[in-house]
C-alpha cells in the first residue's frame, strides 16, 4: 500500500468523462488508478501513459461477484486522496421493450457498484484524512427522463445515497460531492442519443471533469457543470411537469422503437 503522493481512484476511467477526469488528475500530479471493464486505448502495461492512467484495474461492475473479488486489489492501491465514482451505463427506448438484464445491469453499474465501493473504502479507512469522494449522478435528477427510466432511477438512487453518507464520511474527515453533469460529447452519449441529435450542444467532457474535480477537492457538496445545465436544474425544480413533457418530446419520441 502506497503512502506517498496524491492518489486518486476513478471508476469508468477508460473513456468519456472518466478518461477526462484521469487526464485532469494526472496533469495535477495525482497517481491515478482506473477501474473499468475495458482498458484505455493506449494504457500500455500498467504504467503511466498519455491517457494519464498510472494503473488500470479490470472489473465488470455489472458483475457483483467480480466486484467483490476486486475490492481487495482496489483497497491495496490506497489510501486515496480522491475517489471519483463515475462509471455509468444506460439503456434507452421503451421500458417494456428493453431486456430485463439491461435494466438490471444499469442499476448494478450506476448505483450498486459505487455504493459498495464507497462503503468498503470508508469501512477499511482506505481514504486519507481530508480526502474527497465525488459521486457522479446526472442532470436527469432534476426532471423526469422518459426513455431512460432505469438510468434516471439509478442516478437518483446514487445521489440520495451520497447525501445520506455525508455524516458517516465527515466522521472520518472525508467530504462528499455529488455531481450532476448534463449531456456530454462522448461516445456513450452518442450511442444513446435520439437520432439526429446535435452533439455540438453537449458539454466538452474535459470542461465537465475540471468543474467536478475542483468542486470535490474544495469540499463543495454539489456541482452542476455549465451554466445552461444549472438553469435547467432550476427550471426542473420549479416546473417539473412542463420540463418532463419537453424531455418526452426531445428524447423519448425521437428514440428508435
Amino acid at each position: 500500500m502506497s503512502t506517498s503522493g496524491k492518489r486518486a481512484l476513478v471508476t469508468g476511467g477508460s473513456a468519456g468523462l472518466g478518461a477526462a477526469c484521469v487526464r485532469w488528475l494526472q496533469a495535477n500530479d495525482f497517481h491515478v488508478v482506473s477501474l473499468d471493464r475495458n482498458p484505455p486505448a493506449s494504457a500500455g502495461h500498467g504504467h503511466m501513459s498519455d491517457t494519464g492512467i498510472a494503473h488500470h484495474i479490470q472489473c465488470d461492475l455489472s458483475d457483483r461477484a467480480q466486484l467483490d473479488a476486486t475490492l481487495g486489489q482496489i483497497i491495496a492501491e490506497g489510501p486515496f486522496d480522491l475517489v471519483v465514482l463515475n462509471a455509468g451505463i444506460s439503456a434507452t427506448g421503451r421500458f417494456e421493450a428493453i431486456n430485463l438484464t439491461a435494466h438490471l445491469d444499469v442499476l448494478r453499474v450506476n448505483a450498486e457498484a459505487p455504493m459498495v465501493i464507497a462503503a468498503r473504502l470508508l469501512e477499511v479507512q482506505a481514504l486519507r484524512p481530508g480526502a474527497a469522494m465525488a459521486f457522479v449522478s446526472s442532470l436527469s435528477h432534476f426532471t423526469g427522463y422518459p426513455g431512460a427510466a432505469s438510468y434516471g432511477a439509478s442516478k437518483d438512487a446514487l445521489a440520495v445515497f451520497a447525501k445520506g453518507m455525508r455524516k458517516a464520511a465527515k466522521a472520518r474527515d472525508v467530504s462528499i460531492t455529488v455531481a450532476f453533469p448534463g449531456p456530454l460529447r462522448t461516445d456513450h452519449a452518442e450511442q444513446h442519443a435520439p437520432k439526429g441529435a446535435d452533439a455540438s450542444k453537449r458539454m466538452d467532457p474535459d470542461m465537465a471533469a475540471q468543474a467536478i474535480l475542483t468542486a470535490a477537492i474544495s469540499g463543495r457538496k454539489t456541482v452542476i457543470p455549465g451554466l445552461p445545465n444549472r438553469l435547467f436544474a432550476i427550471l426542473g425544480r420549479i416546473a417539473p411537469k412542463p420540463v418532463t413533457a419537453l424531455m418526452r418530446q426531445l428524447i423519448y419520441k425521437r428514440l428508435a422503437p
